[in-house]
């Protein structure tokens, strides 16, 4: 072949190749300009009633206004949101199946001794939806009011005091344990099948401590059945002004955020995800969404793809460190 017809032949193929990607391109952009088309599945790992499931039907049906197609809320409850997290990654990358679940759910994915997805390139981030506050509580049997007085009676009796969990590898776990190594104090760790039987088991006085959704302590608070020492985030609660922060209180490190989000299987074309994620948004900045959320501890947070991938990243390392620093091992 001749030096100018073996050129020519490259820039037809290099044309070609263009044309393809400018095809696909536009083939996508085409894609999110009539997505939806039908209706939307949102998995999700809890049983309904929850504050994941509350954000996923809050969500769901602020699309569905806009959008005008139904968003159906698939609860798929089992495996600490292992097996709703398995269907999303078998699902087709195409915007109608989507998960909504916390930052529990994908530490149990890490924690995990096998599963049948990759918990990091499984998963396409979609948008941080809300920050949800956790409350330290103890049972008043503990002569404590305040983080210090608790911090000062927890080292005169090492080993003594234990703290409740929703399960192994749970945010509730991991957080308690950061709080033992940053106060340097020791309490023993009694894991219970989620988060209602760790407040009755504080309740009953079988457990002393308990770190846990601010809304399952708040009312007990006020009752005088439990004692809250602080509460997680950067300002406090306003059903809970007398409450301290963590921050506050010494313990700024013990930033502890009860975070939901959205993820979408891995291959989902970005133009979708990014309409997702603005429709997300947008949800999300209505003042009645804000009340919602501020009714259930929680705050709105919406952002880009991008910016949740990095904040779950952070978390995943983060978390993970203290996985490895505890020695925290699955059951």
């Amino acid at each position: 072949m001749k030096l100018s017809t073996y050129f020519s032949v490259c820039r037809r193929w290099s044309m070609r190749g263009l044309l393809a990607i400018a095809t696909l391109g536009l083939a996508g952009g085409g894609l999110a300009a009539d997505y939806p088309t039908k209706p939307i599945r949102f998995l999700v790992g809890v049983a309904p009633g929850g504050g994941t499931d509350f954000m996923a039907r809050l969500v769901g049906q602020k699309l569905n206004d806009a959008w005008g197609q139904p968003v159906v809320v698939d609860n798929r409850i089992g495996a600490t949101g292992l097996i709703a997290m398995e269907l999303l990654a078998n699902a087709p990358p195409d915007g109608y199946t989507l998960i909504v679940f916390n930052v529990g759910h994908m530490m149990s994915a890490h924690l995990a001794r096998k599963v049948a997805f990759d918990p990091v390139k499984s998963f396409a981030p979609v948008s941080l939806m809300a920050n949800g506050t956790s409350m330290l509580g103890v049972h008043p049997s503990i002569p404590a009011k305040t983080m210090r007085d608790f911090v000062a009676y927890a080292k005169s009796h090492p080993g003594k005091l234990s703290y409740a969990s929703g399960g192994v590898g749970g945010i509730q776990h991991l957080a308690t344990e950061l709080l033992k190594r940053e106060a340097g104090i020791d309490l023993v760790h009694v894991p219970y099948k989620g988060s209602g039987p760790g407040t009755l088991a504080l309740l009953s006085g079988q457990v002393q401590v308990f770190l846990t959704n601010a809304l399952a302590l708040l009312p007990h608070t006020k009752s005088g059945k439990v004692t809250g020492l602080a509460v997680t985030g950067s300002k406090r609660m306003k059903a809970a002004p007398d409450i301290p922060t963590l921050a506050e209180a010494g313990f700024p490190s013990v930033d502890v955020s009860l975070w939901q989000g959205m993820f979408a299987p891995a291959g989902t074309p970005s133009a979708i995800i990014d309409k997702l994620s603005s429709a997300i948004a947008t949800s999300l900045r209505t003042p009645e969404v804000t009340r919602l959320l501020e009714a259930q501890g929680a705050e709105p947070a919406g952002s880009t793809p991008a910016e949740f991938g990095r904040f779950v990243q952070h978390e995943r390392e983060r978390w993970l460190k203290v996985v490895r620093d505890a020695k925290i091992t699955a059951n």
